[in-house]
């Protein structure tokens, strides 16, 4: 058997084994540089930084001697620069977005769990009032003790009455 790039077989290979090797990047810091690129070009700053930048180009190419100017009128370098520019925005900010829509994916995805737990333990919690009050029905309430009292009271308050009366009666005699 020839010698292999991994010393064992439940182990993955580590790298390509070949003439031609890509150079490997990390998509969550491309991802990273992405939005902030694209942040900073939604924002008024860019446009001023813009704005100047094409002002001094076309003073420049237009004002200065001949010997300095880079890019005559009709400005085709600048128009080539601008679409290069236009060219690559266009895709940081899909990216941005994309990365964006993920995160947003992930929070709903996050909410709606959330959610579900918390109809799960409202149902229960329901559930569990419920058995309390059908448990309350049988034991005594305090209202029901309340009127119990009261005719237990007027009741010995009544016997009381008729022990008085019996009292005078005898003594009467």
């Amino acid at each position: 058997m020839g010698s292999s790039a991994r010393s064992r077989l439940d182990q993955p290979r580590t790298g390509r084994t070949g003439l031609i090797s890509l150079p490997s990047y990390d998509p969550e810091a491309f991802g990273k540089l992405s939005e902030r690129i694209a942040r900073f070009l939604g924002t008024g700053r860019f446009i001023v930084w813009m704005t100047v930048v094409i002002i001094l180009w076309v003073v420049w190419n237009t004002l200065l001697p001949d010997v300095v100017r880079f890019d005559d009128y009709p400005f085709i370098f600048l128009t080539l620069m601008l679409s290069l520019q236009a060219s690559y925005a266009a895709p940081l900010i899909l990216l941005a977005q994309n990365r964006q829509d993920n995160r947003d994916r992930v929070n709903m995805e996050q909410d709606r769990a959330r959610s579900d737990r918390t109809i799960a333990d409202t149902e229960y919690l329901t559930r569990e009032v419920a058995a309390l009050r059908q448990g309350l029905g049988e034991v005594a309430t305090r209202a029901f003790i309340a009127s119990e009292l009261g005719s237990v009271r007027s009741e010995l308050q009544s016997l009381l009455k008729e022990i008085d009366e019996r009292r005078e009666a005898s003594e009467a005699l």
